[in-house]
């Protein structure tokens, strides 16, 4: 079984109320649902929170829910309590709730990526820069990968440094990476990372999938060319149409 989760919480310090936000006449979160439940390589989809709201809102539109704990530090935490109740699936995907335009071959890619890359228990995507903006960006997540396309680094800064040249002619000399914050797990992956502890450069970047490296797990890079825009504070739904 092939389960795909969207972790989905109230609170947040700089956009409070996140996925209940009206997107052109549907709410965020239905949104992402929408769109992952057309990915062809899901068997399930699961919306995972702990706030009443979110809750009885995607039972309102009849998409799936669960109730999670309120105390858990990341989404991947959220998705391994809900995985825990379906022990048939294998292989499970997190599917970030502020992506309402997430598309269906994004997760397919993933999940593809996942199963042929049999030597990495963790998968996720990354999509070429092409905006100088992006890649000065700290919200902007950049990767770089190993020539079987695995993980070296994840990094808010860009990487590499290209010594030498000017930052804004950087694009014209290397190829920079973004990252897309879509993770796929076999089983027991995600339930050993969640039983990890927070390591130094996860809070020094503020990305929980060092962690992951910094413990020797392998993660597959997939480059996908579909472009995704992550929903962090209100002004980022300007740029949605």
């Amino acid at each position: 079984m092939h389960l795909g989760i969207i972790p989905a919480r109230f609170a947040s310090t700089r956009f409070p109320g996140k996925p209940l936000t009206d997107i052109a006449g549907k709410s965020m979160i239905r949104r992402v649902y929408e769109q992952a439940c057309q990915a062809k390589s899901l068997d399930k989809v699961v919306v995972a929170t702990d706030d009443e709201r979110i809750f009885e809102h995607v039972e309102s539109f009849g998409g799936a829910v669960m109730r999670t704990r309120a105390d858990h530090p990341s989404g991947t935490d959220r998705c391994a309590e809900v995985a825990r109740h379906f022990p048939v699936a294998q292989l499970i995907l997190n599917i970030q709730g502020d992506e309402p335009f997430i598309q269906p071959e994004q997760i397919d890619l993933l999940t593809e990526t996942l199963l042929r890359q049999s030597r990495f228990t963790i998968a996720t995507l990354a999509k070429k820069i092409d905006d100088p903006a992006l890649l000065q960006n700290p919200n902007v997540v950049k990767v770089v990968f190993s020539k079987k396309q695995g993980a070296l680094y994840f990094s808010r800064h860009p990487i590499p440094f290209l010594r030498g040249t000017s930052p804004e002619h950087w694009l014209e000399h290397q190829a920079y990476f973004k990252h897309i914050g879509l993770y796929g797990f076999r089983r027991q992956a995600l339930l050993r990372v969640a039983r990890l502890a927070p390591t130094a450069l996860e809070r020094a970047e503020s990305l929980e999938q060092l962690r992951w490296l910094e413990h020797g797990i392998r993660i597959a890079v997939g480059i996908t060319e579909w472009e995704t825009v992550g929903i962090d504070a209100p002004e980022d739904l300007l740029r949605l149409f």
